[in-house]
């Protein structure tokens, strides 16, 4: 089929190169090029003059091609061959292939020439089989667009009128939401706001915004909850710090960071002493979140750490607002994803004497990842002990940056220590962390211990069948076949007693 698709290709060519401007093909010529595609019912010879190839325009056919002679009036039919009918009918499977019929003016009830020249290159360039580069980012975002435009619910209008019957005919703002909120489809939501908003003598408030967004933004509407708070701004009056608070964080949630940030400064910029919505310290921790989760690695996430910094100095100096136990562990986090550990140390070593609050167990686990990530294992394990004493459990992901920092430091010992208790206290070791710790053992000479190392892990069900020969493999292909000596050898002694 490849090749087949390469001969569809040196067609296209030859028929740009060698096709007049007439509407003809010269069956005989086009036959004798390629016999490949085509079967002929009738003798060549009978067939000395041109051709013209025609079709119904409601009865398309792909996999029969009628020819008519220009100066007599027996149809002459044109087969394909089978190898070409069934990649023809894979192809007009797919929608690019067969959008290629639409700019043809048809008309019902006669036939139109196709010139051969024109239907040949289009079946083979829009078939997906045979390319090889990859669809643009344009055609997936417009193929995107029209799957969720087709996928698109519709209103259920017995519903719609099911909830305008239970509204008076001069209802309230509280009425209208108490309406809205008991209606379970977002679409019946939206089309209550704005049927609202035409009727005379009646204004929405914050709790029919509030309500209406809160629909959207649950059915991720976000393009239709985009025209709500458009409105919304519309009327200065109107707003609540709850409100705005809301709308930030599911423009948050659709990755929509410079509409987000667009609320917050909208809120910043009210001065009317009626509507008090100015930025609360949940409104910054909302903005916090967001920026944490843009960055996929170091670099990305110091370019949003310095935004992230600029926030917290004005939250802490232009507002006067004092950050909580969220705030500075976003703060610590941001600095260890950034590499900038020493910046996390005196986020940390401020808590409890600048700032009113007491590190919790998220603090000790984002600087203890950070720490090891770094080799500073002496300062991870003070921040370990203390986080012990303080009534703190690290979570999985310290303890396998522990393990791990500490077995490429060359303390295996300690490591294996850490990783019985991890076991003790039901913690997760991943695959990374077994691997590491079996590696620095075997680099030490001490093949044996390692592979009895893997058996007791196996034994006491800490690694299932699958990670236990994925380790076993890689010991194997890196250190030799070291398990026939094991299983003949003397019994060994207990790992977790032999560490």
């Amino acid at each position: 089929m490849l090749s087949f698709g390469r001969n569809c290709l040196k067609y296209c060519s030859y028929f740009r190169r060698n096709s007049s401007n007439e509407n003809l093909c010269s069956i005989t010529t086009y036959l004798q090029k390629f016999p490949e595609l085509f079967v002929l019912n009738d003798p060549i010879e009978k067939i000395s003059h041109k051709m013209q190839f025609f079709h119904h325009p409601q009865k398309v056919d792909p996999f029969l091609f009628q020819t008519t002679a220009s100066y007599t009036h027996f149809p002459i039919k044109l087969r394909m061959k089978p190898e070409f009918e069934s990649w023809l009918e894979q192809s007009l499977v797919r929608r690019r292939t067969l959008d290629f019929l639409s700019p043809f003016p048809f008309s019902t009830g006669r036939l139109r020439p196709i010139n051969v020249h024109l239907l040949i290159p289009l079946i083979c360039f829009n078939s997906c089989y045979y390319s090889t580069k990859a669809p643009s980012r344009s055609y997936r975002r417009r193929a995107r667009k029209r799957f969720l435009k087709s996928c698109m619910p519709t209103l259920d209008q017995a519903q719609f009128q099911f909830a305008q019957s239970q509204l008076l005919p001069r209802f309230t703002p509280e009425e209208l939401c108490n309406v809205i909120a008991i209606q379970r489809d977002s679409l019946v939501c939206l089309e209550l706001f704005h049927w609202a908003s035409h009727q005379p003598r009646f204004r929405h408030d914050v709790s029919t915004f509030h309500v209406t967004i809160k629909k959207l933004g649950d059915a991720k509407m976000y393009e239709e909850m985009d025209d709500i708070v458009n409105q919304l701004l519309a009327v200065p009056s109107i707003g609540s710090e709850a409100l705005f608070n809301m709308i930030i964080y599911y423009f948050t949630e659709a990755r929509k960071l410079t509409r987000a940030v667009h609320i917050f400064k909208h809120m910043k910029s009210n001065r009317n002493p009626n509507c008090s919505y100015r930025p609360s310290i949940r409104t910054y921790n909302i903005l916090f979140a967001a920026l944490l989760s843009r960055g996929c690695n170091s670099y990305i996430n110091l370019v949003y750490m310095e935004t992230l910094s600029c926030l917290f100095r004005q939250m802490v100096n232009d507002d006067g607002i004092e950050p909580d136990i969220f705030s500075l562990n976003s703060m610590i986090k941001g600095y260890v994803l950034s590499l900038h550990v020493n910046d996390a140390l005196r986020i940390f070593h401020q808590m409890g004497v600048v700032y009113d609050c007491k590190p919790n167990s998220l603090t000790y686990d984002y600087l203890i990842h950070g720490l090891c990530a770094q080799g500073r294992t002496e300062n991870a394990k003070e921040l370990y002990h203390e986080m012990k004493t303080k009534g703190f459990t690290p979570n999985s992901k310290s303890y396998n940056s522990l393990v791990n920092s500490l077995a490429l430091g060359g303390e295996v010992e300690a490591a294996v220590d850490y990783l019985w208790e991890m076991t003790r206290k039901q913690k997760s070791v991943d695959f990374i962390t077994y691997r590491t710790v079996l590696d620095e053992i075997c680099r030490r000479g001490r093949v044996e211990d390692a592979m009895s190392f893997l058996q007791e892990l196996q034994e006491k069900d800490l690694v299932d069948g699958h990670t236990y020969r994925k380790l076993l493999y890689v010991l194997e292909d890196d250190y030799g076949n070291s398990a026939n000596r094991i299983e003949s050898g003397p019994a060994l002694v207990s790992s977790e007693n032999r560490w």
